[in-house]
């Protein structure tokens, strides 16, 4: 399993904006979370409306995003497909294990962004999912003499790869000063989640372009020439879209 890096869209690939993009070969997730936990919290957009739009509609969706995200290797994501595609009964039970902890995270990070006490429960929850997917990690010396977590290799692909790799982030992001740069987008219906890496901490929107517009849109009612901008859901259409 490949090791976690911040979200960050690789120089060759146009940025994936407005929730991402269904192209023939798959969907385009937009991955603007900032760390690999936030990003899945994501993959139910629109949550904070009456029709959330889930983006992980099966298991291959699944490994698109982690591959995408780089939690997982081109290759290591070819070999889950495979299996899956085997075993479709238990791809589906990853699956739905993984957008149950989605909702955990989104739950303990959306009350970290607004300064509220987790409820024990969820950090219970955290706990053993923590303890099963750090019982697949092992330290290994690194180059200069230090060291790093590395994922257990099985012959056997284990289908909730992507499942621990989101959980070791959260727990890292969740002990870390970072966690006080967790904001939660004040978009209307939006609540995606990211890390507000600006000077002094007062980012509100996940993308300017998509929730930080409407809201400008909102307080310019008053002029009929400037309709709204359209939704994540209507942007989406547009297909991927460079800086």
């Amino acid at each position: 399993m490949a090791v976690e890096m911040p979200s960050k869209v690789p120089a060759n690939q146009p940025r994936v904006r407005f929730g991402g993009v269904q192209t023939p070969r798959g969907y385009l997730f937009e991955l603007t979370g900032g760390r690999l936990c936030l990003d899945l919290a994501n993959t139910l957009d629109e949550r904070a409306t009456d029709h959330p739009r889930e983006l992980l509609r099966g298991y291959k969706d699944l490994v698109d995003w982690a591959v995408q995200a780089r939690a997982l290797s081109s290759a290591e994501g070819q070999r889950l497909r495979r299996h899956a595609a085997a075993h479709p009964s238990l791809a589906a039970r990853a699956l739905g294990r993984t957008t149950a902890t989605r909702e955990v995270l989104f739950a303990i990070f959306s009350a970290a962004a607004r300064r509220k006490a987790v409820p024990a429960g969820l950090l219970d929850a955290l706990s053993e999912l923590s303890a099963q997917a750090f019982a697949r990690r092992r330290l290994e010396n690194a180059p200069g003499g230090s060291f790093e977590w590395k994922w257990e290799f099985s012959e056997r692909p284990d289908l909730d790869s992507p499942l621990w790799a989101a959980v070791a982030s959260a727990v890292d992001l969740l002990t870390s000063p970072g966690v006080d740069r967790v904001r939660q987008c004040e978009g209307d219906g939006c609540a995606w989640l990211f890390i507000d890496t600006s000077k002094n901490g007062s980012r509100r929107w996940c993308d300017m372009s998509v929730c930080g517009n409407r809201a400008k849109a909102r307080r310019h009612r008053g002029r009929p020439r400037n309709p709204p901008p359209p939704t994540r859901r209507h942007r989406a259409l547009l297909g991927p879209q460079r800086d």
